[in-house]
Parts: structure tokens; C-alpha cells; sequence
């Protein structure tokens, strides 16, 4: 498996690069918009997925590793291939993936080629009990998820509590709970 790879930028459009190595081997690496217009040097490190079909192996590149959570995490989905996946990681950044999702924003995912309203909400269904912090590398830090843990064994629903912590500035287990209960009562 390939998780990552670094070299020297030989050619670069919106949608893909070549990148050869210093083996000499050229890879083409298809990436999102907000990874390609992030570049700017010759050297480069991508954090990579591989999907290999029957016809072709296809290599996907990001320089953030959220990035490529979310778009491993979508290709493995019903009825998203690569494409649509790619499609959603230049579409919204990382963040507005994760407040979308825990907004239950359909008109966000709407935005994305490729994804109408039937879909975006089959979307935001099948994601509904996906980690932000696997989406977002980080969007939710410890203390936020001993917050949500205590929270959660209070009674108050799971989806409820994401959109309250986001809200939330204390950054101390007990405080946040304080301010999360104030908000959620």
C-alpha cells in the first residue's frame, strides 16, 4: 500500500501532477482543488490512497492528512466512487465538511458535482455516526471528547451535543461541560 509520496513537481494541472521520485519513477497523483492551488514549490510530500480497480490503479493525493480522512472515508460509501469522493474534497474544505455534517447542512453536499438532494441526504445519513475527529484531524481534542462522553451519559443526544461543544471556548474537561450544560438547558 501506498500511503505517501515525495519528489520533484513535474507537471501540474488543477485536477492532478506528475511527481517523480528520486528513484526516477513518475506517478501520476490525482488531487483536489484546495491541495492543488496550495502548492507552491517544486518539492513536494503527499499523504496518498491507492484504489486499485480491475482496469487501473489510481493514485489520490493530499497535502493535509483531514483531507484524505474524509476522502477515504466517503469512497468507502454506497454508490461514491473516487471521482465524486475527489469531488467532495475540492468542493468543501475539511472544516466545512465537518460543520456541514454536524449541521446536517443537505444544501452543502448539493454543491458538490455530481450530488443531488436524494443523495446528500443519504450522505448525511450514512455519515451520521462518523467521528469528527477522524474527519477533521482534530476538530474534537480530548477534553471535547470526555465533554461528549460525560455529556452523552447524561441523557442528551449525540448529534445535539457535536453542535453545542463547537460553540463552546472553555478548553478544560469541567468547564466545558459547565458551559455545554448551560447551552444545552
Amino acid at each position: 500500500m501506498i500511503i505517501g509520496i515525495e519528489g520533484k513537481i513535474l507537471k501540474k494541472e488543477p485536477t492532478f501532477l506528475h511527481i517523480k521520485t528520486n528513484s526516477g519513477l513518475v506517478y501520476k497523483v490525482n488531487v483536489s482543488l484546495f491541495t492543488s492551488s496550495s502548492i507552491n514549490t517544486d518539492d513536494i510530500f503527499l499523504h496518498t490512497t491507492l484504489i486499485i480497480r480491475e482496469d487501473h490503479h489510481t493514485l489520490f493525493g493530499f497535502l493535509e492528512m483531514a483531507e484524505k480522512n474524509i476522502f477515504d472515508t466517503v469512497v468507502k460509501l454506497n454508490g461514491i466512487g473516487p471521482s465524486t469522493a475527489l469531488a467532495i474534497c475540492s468542493t468543501l474544505t475539511p472544516s466545512a465538511f465537518a460543520s456541514a455534517l454536524m449541521n446536517q447542512q443537505i444544501e452543502a453536499f448539493t454543491r458538490v458535482p455530481g450530488i443531488g438532494p436524494k443523495n446528500a441526504k443519504r450522505l448525511l445519513v450514512e455519515l451520521s455516526d462518523f467521528s469528527l475527529e477522524t474527519m477533521d484531524g482534530g476538530t474534537i481534542n480530548n477534553a471535547q471528547s470526555e465533554a461528549m462522553m460525560a455529556l452523552e451519559s447524561l441523557g442528551f443526544k449525540k448529534e445535539r451535543i457535536k453542535k453545542v461543544l463547537t460553540t463552546c471556548k472553555s478548553t478544560e474537561t469541567t468547564l466545558l461541560i459547565k458551559e455545554a450544560l448551560k447551552k444545552l438547558g
